[in-house]
């Protein structure tokens, strides 16, 4: 299916992409939308014969669980809902622990790499089966962005890719800016993974922008599109028409002037750049001709190995051998800094109440509670463990975030922290 050229649509620029002209299509993140009714403006942009396809965040098909049922019967509601073509997740892990590792569940609220390894590739591509018979529409997976690279890895980026589509047929969402990214950050020729990927199953294409501190590219999706990712997009252009390019931004939004603007420099890149007039392959690299046979304990490897990354990342334990430590501690950075920013999203209140001292307080928190169980639940554990080691200075913030607390604890029996939370509250009422 030809897509044509589109852009992210987000609730903060939802007015800015109705007013843009020459949009064929908007791609929008599953996890934000209700499964049994549309925001306005999508109603109204599927009512021009403007195609939404549904972007999942959350399933973590990488990971060393099979897919979770609910997770996959959302998404599967969102297709329908939508009426998309197809709907497109990561090749990546966002959790770890659990049964499979009997240790408590982490959560990364990011996109973590999936090793290049057979016994990672094994997981991955039973959980994709899994995940293609659940929903109602083709599947497409992401190239995700990485900070660190897995030691002892057996298969590079474009073979990884290729083996996944040969042994399952889904299709390739390529995120250009992703695999700039990795050049920069892993030192990955992005012209090689371009070689060794099986074109003719791209979906659609990602063009972003990002930023580059101290040797690190951090893919931001919040600064405007750079030359080195255009750069990127023409190699891929000159290779294959993609049927889609999509312009993804997530934060510090532009005005519609400089998002239409980018969107034409993405059509002059393809335009300059040629290349085959279909979808057929040119360049097909190395690649393994027989796919590895099904490796005896694959899943409880990859479980113990992703346990282990991603507890050093969250819960500061020791850092898993081959790991570069300094990447390392760049990545476990970032996944807090991430956590505080979307808690201050999720739970706005929050910032507001506790003015400058937010930042400081949640990141000293996360430093020793990993996310367990997503955002909103962060943010209450963030406050309960204010409210149990002695709580604010300010008697008024101190009201304001009991309150808080207890009209979001929900009906469940009186925990320590509960009751504890209500004695502070019977003080407070009693001056």
């Amino acid at each position: 299916m030809k897509l044509g050229i589109g852009i992210g649509w987000r609730p903060e620029i939802a007015a800015e992409v109705e007013a843009l002209t020459g949009v064929d299509w908007v791609e929008v993140v599953a996890e934000n939308l209700c499964a049994d009714h549309l925001p306005d403006s999508l109603v109204r942009l599927r009512e021009r014969g403007v195609t939404v396809v549904p972007h999942g965040v959350s399933l973590g098909l990488g990971g060393a669980d099979r897919p979770d049922a609910e997770r996959l019967a959302g998404l599967a509601a969102r297709a329908e809902l939508l009426g998309t073509p197809l709907v497109t997740e990561h090749i990546a892990f966002v959790r770890a622990g659990g049964p499979l590792t009997a240790s408590p569940r982490l959560e990364a609220g990011h996109l973590l790499p999936v090793p290049r390894t057979w016994d990672a590739l094994e997981v991955l591509c039973e959980n994709v089966a899994i995940a293609q018979d659940a929903l109602p529409v083709p599947l497409a997976l992401e190239n995700i962005a990485a900070l660190v690279s897995w030691p002892d890895e057996e298969l590079t980026e474009g073979q990884f890719l290729a083996e996944l589509v040969e042994r399952t047929g889904v299709r390739l969402l390529i995120d250009v800016a992703n695999l700039h990214t990795n050049h920069v950050n892993l030192g990955q020729d992005p012209a090689k993974a371009l070689d060794e990927l099986p074109v003719e199953a791209i979906a659609y294409v990602h063009v972003a922008g990002g930023v580059e501190k101290n040797g690190v590219w951090h893919d931001t999706h919040a600064h405007p599109v750079t030359a080195p990712v255009l750069d990127v997009l023409a190699e891929l252009r000159s290779r294959v028409d993609p049927p889609g390019v999509l312009l993804e931004r997530d934060d510090a939004f532009p005005p519609g002037a400089e998002l239409a603007a980018e969107l034409e420099t993405i059509r002059g890149t393809l335009r300059a750049a040629g290349g085959p007039s279909g979808t057929e392959r040119r360049n097909t690299g190395p690649r393994r001709g027989t796919p590895a046979p099904a490796r005896p304990g694959a899943r409880d490897r990859t479980a113990v190995a992703q346990t282990a990354l991603l507890s050093a990342l969250v819960a500061g334990t020791p850092a898993p051998e081959g790991f570069d430590h300094r990447r390392l501690h760049v990545q476990s950075r970032a996944l807090a800094a991430k956590r505080a920013d979307v808690v201050a999203k999720v739970a706005p209140e929050l910032p507001e109440i506790l003015g400058d001292g937010y930042r400081a307080a949640f990141l000293d928190y996360a430093r020793t509670r990993p996310m367990s169980d997503g955002y909103r639940r962060d943010a209450l554990d963030f406050v309960e463990r204010i409210l149990v080691h002695g709580g604010l200075p300010d008697p008024v913030a101190q009201r304001r975030l009991t309150h808080w607390w207890e009209d979001r604890s929900g009906p469940r029996p009186p925990s320590r922290t509960t009751r504890i939370v209500r004695a502070a509250r019977a003080a407070l009422a009693g001056k």
